[in-house]
Order: structure tokens, then C-alpha cells, then sequence
């Protein structure tokens, strides 16, 4: 007689199973099905190169807001006041907090939101208001110098995906990010408790000097 297995049963030896395959993939230096959640929240592209908008960002680790830090090109007028919303993908954000240093396929998300006040009564304070764009920065290996930088359409598919910037655009970002970040080419030091995990792990740039 063939014995009965219970369903408790079962399920342990699934999860063994997969727990094996998990531990033999990791040791191959593949990604196990079981883990794909913990790789999943990285940049996803639809061609190679064109980053998907991530859906789920908002539910991404909130690193800071700031209102009205922005770096305009010399000479230009001064625009609205906006809000920039800052995000990360959770693993990358737990792998900062353990080293100091972002990990390839880390993606960062900015969310730039209109800066508003009550009007009656007029007071002083500002809140965040309609969304104006959404930018992103990628750090990745597929490109020529490891990051990348998009920036969204506000009225196309999210699932479109954002060709890289290109040109001058970029070469600006490039130079403020390589000349005034205080952790790789990014503004760490906006992010007050990870520009604190820098300093202790001794990540922060040797030319770095507080703002």
C-alpha cells in the first residue's frame, strides 16, 4: 500500500526543494527562481537600453525631498517652485546601508511635484502638488561609463520605456554628478542618515567638502 502524505508534509519537502535549488544556483552564480524577488526591483529595460518606468516606485525605499535644489544652466531664469521626491530600490538601498556604496543596478527615481500654498488664509508653508516629471539615474554596467540617466514622458505608455539621454543633456549631468556628489555620482550627502553610513564606512569621495 502506497502511504499517505500529508499536505504539511508536502509542503516541506517543496520548500526544502526549492531552498536546494536556491543554495546550488547561488553557488553556480545564477539567480534562483526563489530569489528573483530580491533582483526584481532593479532597472528593467524594454530594448537593451530603454528603462522601463517602474511602477511600484512610490513603494520604493523615500531617501529625501527637497524644494527648489536644482542646478539650472548659467544664465537661466529662475523656474517654479518644485518639490524632488527621491527613491531606491529596496535592495540596493539594503546594500548601501552594509557597505557605503550603491551596487550595479541600483535605480534611482525623481519625482518633481508642484510646490503649492493654501491660498485663504494666505500662509507661508508649501506642499507638494501635481507631478511635473519624473526623471531616473541608473547605475549599470551596460553603459560605456556605468550610469545612465532618463527622463520620462509624462504622456506616453509606462511601459514605453526612456532612451538614455544623450548629447549635451547628458554630458551635464554627467559633470555635476561627477564634480559635486559626495558619494560615486551621487547626492548623498542630501540623504542625511545614509550620508552618516558613508562617513563611517569611509565611502565618501577624498575631495568631498560639506556644502
Amino acid at each position: 500500500m502506497t502511504p499517505r502524505i500529508s499536505v504539511a508534509a508536502l509542503a516541506a519537502i517543496a520548500g526544502v526543494g526549492v531552498w536546494t535549488a536556491a543554495s546550488a544556483a547561488q553557488r553556480d552564480g545564477a539567480a534562483p527562481a526563489s530569489v528573483a524577488a530580491v533582483v526584481s526591483d532593479g532597472p528593467q529595460y524594454s530594448n537593451g537600453t530603454n528603462l522601463i518606468r517602474p511602477a511600484n516606485y512610490r513603494e520604493w525605499v523615500f531617501l529625501s525631498a527637497s524644494l527648489d535644489l536644482n542646478y539650472p544652466p548659467p544664465g537661466a531664469p529662475p523656474g517654479p517652485q518644485r518639490f524632488d521626491n527621491v527613491f531606491v530600490n529596496p535592495s540596493s538601498y539594503r546594500a548601501f546601508m552594509q557597505t557605503g556604496k550603491w551596487p550595479d543596478r541600483t535605480i534611482f527615481v525623481l519625482e518633481f511635484r508642484e510646490a503649492a500654498k493654501e491660498a485663504s488664509p494666505d500662509r507661508p508653508g508649501k506642499f507638494q502638488a501635481a507631478m511635473t516629471g519624473v526623471e531616473a539615474e541608473v547605475k549599470d554596467s551596460r553603459f560605456p561609463d556605468g550610469w545612465g540617466f532618463f527622463a520620462f514622458s509624462q504622456s506616453g505608455p509606462p511601459d514605453a520605456g526612456a532612451a538614455p539621454l544623450a548629447g549635451d543633456t547628458v554630458a551635464r549631468c554627467i559633470d555635476c554628478h561627477t564634480r559635486h556628489t559626495a558619494v560615486e555620482r551621487t547626492f548623498v550627502q542630501f540623504y542625511p542618515t545614509l550620508f552618516e553610513v558613508a562617513k563611517r564606512l569611509g565611502t565618501v569621495k577624498p575631495n568631498y567638502t560639506d556644502p
